[in-house]
């Protein structure tokens, strides 16, 4: 069974409230063209996992959406609005309802945890230190850290400690809309599972939209609602995890069926052993 196109996807979704939408997106790096008219929507309180073939742009999207890097065409509206057609203060306030982890935590070797997270605050607000530190000092708890983390730098952390602090930098102005890339990278089994927990406890208490690229399978079985999937400079398969077992899509079949793939049951009472397939 195929998946539903596009457009049918889009029909299904109608009554959802878009939080991210992407139309047309184009990015190409001299002559080489990595996203190709590309189309996506992300649906208000769902964690996306955006999964792809390495090498594909799937961390090449998320940095067009955040405007790290140029575009060549397509349309880009967060939270409803077009960001190129915002009005600085409108451009001001987005920026403040999004929150963005990078692959290694991007965090300032030169800053301490509780001053890497009271940076945006920094940026975007007016507040007195000590309402700063109480806030920072917040932060660091939500995410699982001890309080006395508050006062070490990357240098001392560990990789999962410092995933979580960079988490806890993502979060520090109450955003919407949550960016995660590769967030279980370099973390062993026990470590990618806590953190796969803590997006997901995040998400509910807070009410986040979480867009994660990932490679990682535990995580798209664990904690993402729905799947898009990068192939030929496109979104080329999108739906649920049992969707993804319909696909026809050969990549899709060989991610998820494939004999590095999990043993599944699927809600139809399917059992997918790995390898069983081939």
């Amino acid at each position: 069974m195929l998946l539903q196109d596009h457009e049918t996807t889009k029909s299904k979704n109608k009554d959802r409230e878009v939080v991210l939408s992407v139309e047309g997106a184009t990015v190409s790096f001299g002559d080489k063209v990595v996203l190709d008219k590309l189309d996506l929507d992300v649906y208000r309180g769902e964690i996306l996992g955006f999964i792809g073939p390495s090498g594909a742009g799937k961390s090449v999207l998320m940095r067009a959406i955040l405007r790290l890097i140029p575009r060549q065409g397509g349309t880009i509206k967060i939270l409803g609005t077009d960001y190129d057609k915002a009005t600085d203060e409108e451009r001001m306030g987005l920026d403040t309802r999004l929150g963005v982890l990078f692959q290694q935590g991007a965090l300032f070797s030169g800053l301490t945890v509780k001053e890497n997270i009271q940076l945006p605050m920094r940026e975007y607000l007016d507040l007195p230190q000590s309402l700063m530190d109480e806030l920072a000092a917040l932060k660091i708890d939500m995410v699982g850290l001890a309080a006395d983390a508050a006062d070490k730098y990357p240098s001392e952390l560990s990789g999962g400690m410092i995933k979580r602090a960079a988490l806890a930098r993502a979060l520090s102005l109450d955003p919407d809309l949550v960016f995660l890339d590769e967030p279980t990278s370099g973390l062993d089994p026990i470590g990618a599972a806590e953190f796969d927990m803590l997006i997901a406890r995040l998400r509910d208490s807070l009410g986040l939209t979480v867009y994660m690229v990932t490679h990682d399978l535990d995580s798209l079985f664990s904690v993402c609602d729905r799947i898009a999937v990068l192939g030929n400079n496109k979104v080329a398969v999108e739906g649920t995890l049992e969707e993804m077992f319909e696909s026809d899509d050969p990549w899709v079949q060989s991610y998820f069926r494939g004999k590095r793939a999990r043993a599944v049951v699927l809600p139809d009472g399917t059992q997918h052993i790995p390898g069983s397939d081939e």
